[in-house]
């Protein structure tokens, strides 16, 4: 079955369904204030990958969770998992629906706590894959109002489109006739805690983003990329310098651009197209067999549908 918009998913009701839960790359992040409750004001440019995790769901006699891949046995099987919370959260905001049990299967390809927005996109995937399935009364806009519930960035990762986030991530504006981007993606396996990233800035009100171009070529978008941050990436680094050697592997292999995405530590590097962001994959996977090494793209097809 050819990839499907998440538009027509929301009219068709299924009895299995398998999502991709396409991975998140801030491809800027700045911090902008905080909050009074702790929570950091942001502004983002993020896009989506076609590489990411696969998420079935199929109607059963009970519920059940399991999760299969290279990175299963990273993540939480229970309440903690964030595909079973969106599971019971979509429960108690139909209440009068018809919810029977599911069985979820989680193929975890990307790594957990890796700055890729993997857990909010399971839990994004969940919910779209659950109103289908259920047959819910929801619409995409319904549903991404559940999200700040399970995290701050689900409701980006339920819209799975090029957007600008502000807030704390919940509120999105699109980006239409956004580029296709040749990425590669590079995580060196060390784990660096969101929350030590945030309690490390030294300062909260820094300037937000400058204007993006309408329709921005690939050049463009470079140039405008320069002269963006992310903030947390020099707090990520001196916490994990490992990030300095994955950010000089994707420049020694011919990156226009590089940066760490989210609070790491994995880093992307945006090239020309496909044929050189593959060649620039093989070459860092044979230094660094034991790093995380992927070449996909961007999109705007969201969480495809696959058989």
């Amino acid at each position: 079955m050819p990839a499907t918009s998440q538009e027509t998913l929301l009219a068709e009701q299924h009895d299995s369904l398998t999502l991709v839960a396409p991975g998140k790359i801030n491809l800027a992040l700045h911090v902008v204030g905080r909050r009074e409750d702790g929570y950091h004001l942001l502004e983002t440019l993020t896009v989506f990958t076609r590489f990411g995790d696969r998420l079935t769901i199929e109607q059963a006699e009970e519920d059940s969770f399991s999760a299969t891949g290279p990175f299963a046995d990273d993540m939480p099987l229970d309440e903690d998992n964030l595909a079973i919370a969106a599971r019971e959260r979509l429960r108690t905001a139909f209440p009068l629906a018809e919810c029977p049990p599911v069985s979820i299967t989680l193929e975890k390809n990307m790594p957990v706590a890796s700055g890729l927005g993997g857990g909010s996109s399971d839990a994004a995937a969940t919910l779209l894959a659950l109103a289908r399935v259920w047959d819910l009364p929801a619409t995409k806009t319904e549903l991404a109002k559940l999200g700040p519930v399970l995290g701050a960035d689900v409701p980006m990762c339920v819209a799975a489109r090029p957007l600008i986030a502000t807030g704390i991530g919940e509120k999105i504006a699109m980006v239409p006739d956004f580029p296709e981007l040749s990425l590669v993606l590079v995580n060196p396996g060390v784990p660096v805690p969101t929350g030590s990233v945030f309690r490390g800035l030294k300062s909260y009100e820094n300037p937000g983003l400058p204007p993006l171009p309408d329709r921005p070529s690939f050049e463009q978008l470079i140039e405008w990329l320069g002269s963006t941050r992310n903030d947390l990436e020099p707090i990520a680094r001196s916490m994990a310098p490992e990030i300095d050697n994955a950010l000089h592997q994707l420049g020694l292999t011919g990156a226009r651009f590089a940066r760490m995405s989210g609070s790491g530590a994995t880093c992307f590097g945006l090239f020309e197209n496909d044929l050189q962001a593959k060649g620039a994959a093989r070459h860092i996977q044979r230094e660094r067999p034991n790093w995380f090494v992927v070449a996909t793209r961007s999109g705007g097809a969201g969480h495809s549908v696959q058989d």
